[in-house]
C-alpha cells in the first residue's frame, strides 16, 4: 500500500461519513444555485460544473451531475490562482479564470473561484465553471475551426480578481463581458456563478460551526485518501500488463487527408495504473487540439467510468500516473495553439480509447465506442426584434453509446463528454432565436451492428426564419474516423451537416467548418452517430433483430445487410413482420464466407459504385471500410487504408 494512502484521520467513522457526504451536498447546492439563477440558455442546459477544493487547490469533491470534461481540470485552475496571488488572497475575494494553458478547458468555460476562510485561515476554495455562449473571437459562439492560435478564439482570462474583500470590481467585470457578443447575459452569468460559490462557502462555514475547523480540514484530506485507497486496492486486484490502442481525429488541414492518431497506452503494475500518451501526433492546424488539463481530464473521466461508485476527487488523480509526452502534440498542444475544439477532437478519442483498454481488463463492464460530441452554432442578428440584437443558437445533440458486453448501447443519450448535459428544449430555442426545428428523431440503422447493438443516434433539422448577417459553424469530428465497434462489432455512421438538403442548392458542409454565411429560409440537417457494436453481428439472435425492426431501430434492408437476418413486412402499421429462418441461415453463411474479402476490394472501384448509386453509405462503411467525401463521393485513399486497419483490428480479426 502506498504510504500516502494510509489513513491519517482521527475522526470517528460516523463523523467522517457525515462530513464526506456534506462536502458532496455543498457542491450540489452550488450547482442548484447556478441552475436557478444563470442567464445563459447554455448553462441552463447544464454545461457547468462545481467543486470544493482544499487550501492547496486539490479537489475534495466534485458535483454529482457535473459534466465529464470538467473533471480533472478544476484543481489545476484553483492552483493557478494560488500560484498567481499567493498570500494576497483574502476573505470576500472572487477570482475568474478560463486559460486553457493553465489547466483549463477552452476559453468559453469561465471559472469563478472563491476562497473560504475560518478563523482567519484559508481552508478551502469553492469553484464554479460555466460555459459562456460567446467569449469573443472570429465567429459567434467563439468556435472557429479555422483558428490555429488562441488569438482568433476569444478572450483569454489568466487568474483575475473580480471581487476584492467583498467589493465588486465593476470595471474589471465590464472589461470581461465587453469582449462577448452578449454582454448582458455574460454579466448575469458572472453574478450567478459568483453567488453560487457563496452558497458553498456558507455551507462550509455551517460545518465548521458544528464540527470545528480542525475536523473539517482533516476530513477534506481524509476523503482524498479514502478514494485513493479504494482505487489502488481495486487496481491491485487486476492482472499486471500493458495495453495499447489508438483512435483518430479526421484530418489535419495542414497535411491533407489522412487520420490523425491519438495513441493511449495503459500499464498496470501492482496498485499503480499508468497512462502514456507520448505517441500522439503533433498538434493539428485547427482548433481540434487539447491542452494538458483536458487531456488529463479525458484520462480521469475514462478511468472513472470503470469505477462508477468511487467518489470523485484528487484521490483518484493521485492513484494514476500520466505521461502526456512533450508539449506540441495534439493532446498537449501548449501556448498559443488553438484548443477550443478539444471536446470534439482528442478528448473523446482519449475517453473511448480508455474504454477499449479497460474493456479488455474488465470485460464485465466492456463498452464499444460512443458517438462524438458535436456543437452546431448559428449566430447573427435577430430580425424579429426592431433593434436586431445578436442571437446565438448553440446546439448539441444526444446520440448512441457503444454496445456493451452484456447489453445493447443506450439510444439518444448525452455524450460521454458530459452525461449531465441536457437536451435543450426546442421551444426555448425557438423563443430565443430565429431558428425553427423541423425534425428531431432517432435514426434507423445508426446503431453499430453487433451481438449487442450500439445505441441509435438522432437526426435533427431546422430552418432559419427572420435573421440577418448570420453565419453557421460546426465543431465535430468522425465524418471519417467513424464511431467504431469492438470484439467483432461494426461501426456506426458519419457525422456532418447538410445545408438545404434535397434542393438544387444542397451542400454537404462536413463535420468541421466555421463562418458559413446563411440567411432566412435556409434549412439544415445533421445526424448524431450511434454507438459502435459489441461482438459479431452474426451472433445476434434473429429474434432480437426482428424486435429491432419492429422498434424502428433497424430497417429490413439493414437487418439482412448487417446481421444476415431476412425479414418480410406483412403489415408494418400493426408491427406485423415475418422472420425467414431458412433464408437467414443462407444469408449468414454467405456473409461469413465473403466479409473478410470485402475489406480487400479495390477502394477506387467501391467509390465509383457509390458515386453511381450502386452502393450506399452503409455499404461503404460496414462492408468495404471505404471512406469518401460524403457529399461528392471523392475517395480518401490514405484515410481508407487507416480505417480498414482499424476495422480489421477491432472487428474482422474477431470474426469466425
Amino acid at each position: 500500500m502506498n504510504q500516502s494512502t494510509e489513513s491519517r484521520t482521527s475522526l470517528d467513522p460516523v463523523t467522517f461519513e457525515v462530513l464526506k457526504n456534506a462536502f458532496a451536498t455543498s457542491v450540489d447546492l452550488m450547482s442548484e444555485q447556478i441552475l436557478r439563477t444563470c442567464y445563459s440558455f447554455v448553462i441552463y442546459a447544464r454545461d457547468f460544473s462545481s467543486a470544493l477544493c482544499d487550501a492547496n487547490g486539490n479537489t475534495v469533491m466534485q458535483g454529482s451531475q457535473d459534466i465529464a470534461v470538467h473533471v480533472g481540470t478544476l484543481h489545476f485552475q484553483c492552483k493557478a490562482v494560488l500560484e498567481e496571488f499567493g498570500s494576497d488572497i483574502n476573505p470576500g475575494d472572487v477570482f475568474a479564470i478560463n486559460c486553457p494553458y493553465l489547466g483549463g478547458t477552452h476559453l468559453n468555460d469561465v471559472s469563478f473561484i472563491k476562497p473560504i476562510f475560518a478563523d482567519g485561515e484559508l481552508i478551502a476554495f469553492a469553484q464554479n465553471k460555466g460555459h459562456w455562449a460567446d467569449i469573443g473571437g472570429n465567429v459567434p459562439g467563439s468556435f472557429d475551426v479555422n483558428a490555429t492560435a488562441h488569438f482568433s478564439e476569444g478572450l483569454r482570462i489568466t487568474p483575475l480578481r473580480v471581487w476584492r474583500g467583498g467589493e465588486f470590481l465593476r470595471d474589471v467585470a465590464k472589461l470581461l463581458v465587453a469582449n462577448t457578443r452578449s454582454p448582458d447575459i455574460s454579466l448575469g452569468d458572472l453574478h450567478a456563478q459568483a453567488e453560487a460559490t457563496s452558497v458553498c462557502e456558507r455551507e462550509i462555514h455551517r460545518l465548521v460551526g458544528r464540527y470545528g475547523k480542525a475536523s473539517v480540514v482533516e476530513a477534506m484530506q481524509g476523503v482524498q485518501d479514502y478514494v485513493e485507497r479504494i482505487v489502488r486496492s481495486r487496481v491491485a486486484g487486476l492482472p499486471d500488463g500493458t495495453w495499447t490502442t489508438r483512435d483518430y481525429i479526421d484530418f489535419d488541414p495542414a497535411h491533407g487527408e489522412g487520420l490523425v492518431p491519438v495513441q493511449v497506452r495503459l500499464t498496470i503494475s501492482g496498485d499503480q495504473a499508468s497512462y502514456d500518451l507520448s505517441g500522439c501526433a503533433p498538434a493539428v492546424a485547427s482548433f481540434l487540439n487539447a491542452g494538458y488539463g483536458t487531456a488529463f481530464s479525458g484520462i480521469v473521466a475514462g478511468t472513472k467510468t470503470f469505477f462508477p461508485d468511487v467518489p470523485l476527487n484528487s484521490g483518484l488523480y493521485n492513484a494514476i500516473n500520466t505521461d502526456l509526452g512533450p508539449e506540441g502534440t495534439v493532446v498537449n498542444a501548449g501556448w498559443p495553439h488553438a484548443v477550443t475544439g478539444f471536446c470534439s477532437g482528442p478528448y473523446e478519442k482519449i475517453m473511448n480509447s480508455i474504454f477499449e483498454l479497460w474493456s479488455e481488463i474488465m470485460p464485465e463492464r466492456a463498452i464499444a465506442c460512443s458517438f462524438n460530441l458535436e456543437y452546431l452554432l448559428i449566430g447573427g442578428h435577430d430580425a424579429r426584434a426592431p433593434q436586431h440584437p445578436y442571437f446565438m443558437w448553440y446546439d448539441w445533440m444526444a446520440g448512441g453509446w457503444g454496445g456493451r458486453g452484456s447489453k445493447d448501447g443506450s439510444n439518444a443519450t448525452s455524450p460521454v463528454f458530459g452525461v449531465g448535459l441536457a437536451v435543450q428544449p426546442l421551444e426555448g430555442q425557438e423563443r430565443l432565436t430565429p431558428v425553427l426545428t423541423s425534425t428531431h428523431q432517432l435514426i434507423t440503422d445508426s446503431g453499430g451492428p453487433g451481438r449487442n447493438r450500439g445505441g441509435c443516434g438522432v437526426h435533427k433539422g431546422g430552418t432559419l426564419t427572420d435573421c440577418a448577417k448570420t453565419v453557421m459553424s460546426y465543431c465535430c469530428d468522425r465524418a471519417r474516423s467513424i464511431t467504431w465497434g469492438i470484439e467483432g462489432g461494426l461501426p456506426s455512421i458519419p457525422h456532418g451537416v447538410w445545408l438545404n438538403k434535397d434542393t438544387p442548392d444542397e451542400r454537404f458542409l462536413g463535420s468541421v467548418f466555421a463562418g458559413v454565411p446563411v440567411q432566412s429560409g435556409d434549412s439544415f440537417v445533421r445526424p448524431s452517430a450511434g454507438g459502435g457494436g459489441y461482438g459479431d453481428p452474426l451472433e445476434r439472435s434473429p429474434e432480437q433483430v426482428l424486435e429491432d425492426v419492429i422498434d424502428g431501430y433497424v430497417s429490413i434492408r439493414g437487418a439482412e445487410r448487417d446481421y444476415g437476418v431476412v425479414i418480410t413486412a406483412i403489415d408494418p402499421e400493426v408491427d406485423a413482420y415475418e422472420l425467414d429462418t431458412s433464408a437467414t441461415t443462407v444469408a449468414r453463411d454467405r456473409i461469413r464466407a465473403e466479409r473478410k474479402g470485402w475489406l480487400s476490394a479495390d477502394p477506387d472501384e467501391v467509390a465509383e459504385r457509390f458515386r453511381a448509386g450502386e452502393l450506399d453509405m452503409f455499404d461503404l462503411i460496414r462492408k468495404y471500410a471505404v471512406i469518401v467525401d460524403w457529399g461528392t463521393g471523392e475517395l480518401y485513399p490514405e484515410t481508407t487504408r487507416q480505417f480498414r486497419e482499424l476495422v480489421w483490428r477491432r472487428s474482422a480479426q474477431h470474426w469466425t
